[in-house]
């Protein structure tokens, strides 16, 4: 018997759009074409010093403290703040609701988008949601790869709450996403995390 379809012909989808669907992440990228799997992934991580760890742990505890991240607005008061040092010392452009439109089934604006030789999104997850938010990205990734003309193999994202982060790859040839099982927890975990997202965007070896 043949599955009935999930996304339907002639509609239009937004990014946003993908959140909202109650289905699991494989059905929804099968047919886009794509795979879906969870394992425990091999970040790059940058080993260099990082001189700006201790005042950004001191700034997003303090922003914990004073702020529900209840809202996509007061999630931004946790996550910018850390895109933004990882940017200025990558020496890399954020850009902020960047939008793109590849077809009828992949639009919208990326929440964070920074573009490097791996290139990375992060997607701010809405109400708190990872596993739906990670849909989100993963969709993303995959209007990505349409739409960048970079010919590196795999893109990166990161789908978060302000609190908890979680990766995903997508390789490009193979057409598979992949979603890290582990969490990155803000602020105790605050240095892992900005030596992944330094990793990624300078590519260093993991």
């Amino acid at each position: 018997m043949t599955r009935p379809r999930i996304l339907q012909l002639g509609q239009s989808y937004t990014f946003s759009k993908y959140f909202e669907l109650p289905y699991a992440p494989a059905d929804i990228l099968a047919e886009l074409g794509c795979s879906y799997e969870r394992a425990s992934l091999q970040l790059p991580q940058y080993s260099g010093i990082i001189d700006y760890l201790e005042f950004l742990q001191r700034y997003l505890r303090r922003n914990i403290m004073r702020v529900n991240p209840i809202s996509e607005a007061a999630r931004e008061v946790l996550i910018a703040p850390i895109l933004l040092e990882v940017c200025d010392q990558t020496q890399t452009q954020l850009n902020i609701e960047y939008p793109i439109n590849v077809s009828e089934q992949l639009k919208g604006s990326f929440d964070y988008y920074i573009s490097s030789s791996n290139s990375l999104l992060v997607v701010k997850a809405k109400q708190s949601d990872l596993s739906q938010g990670f849909t989100q990205l993963a969709i993303e990734l995959i209007a990505l790869d349409q739409w960048t003309d970079s010919q590196t193999p795999a893109l990166y994202g990161a789908v978060t709450n302000g609190e908890d982060w979680r990766f995903g790859i997508f390789y490009r040839q193979d057409k598979r996403v992949m979603q890290d099982i582990k969490l990155y927890r803000v602020p105790e975990g605050l240095e892992e995390l900005v030596r992944v997202l330094v990793g990624i965007i300078t590519n260093a070896s993991s």
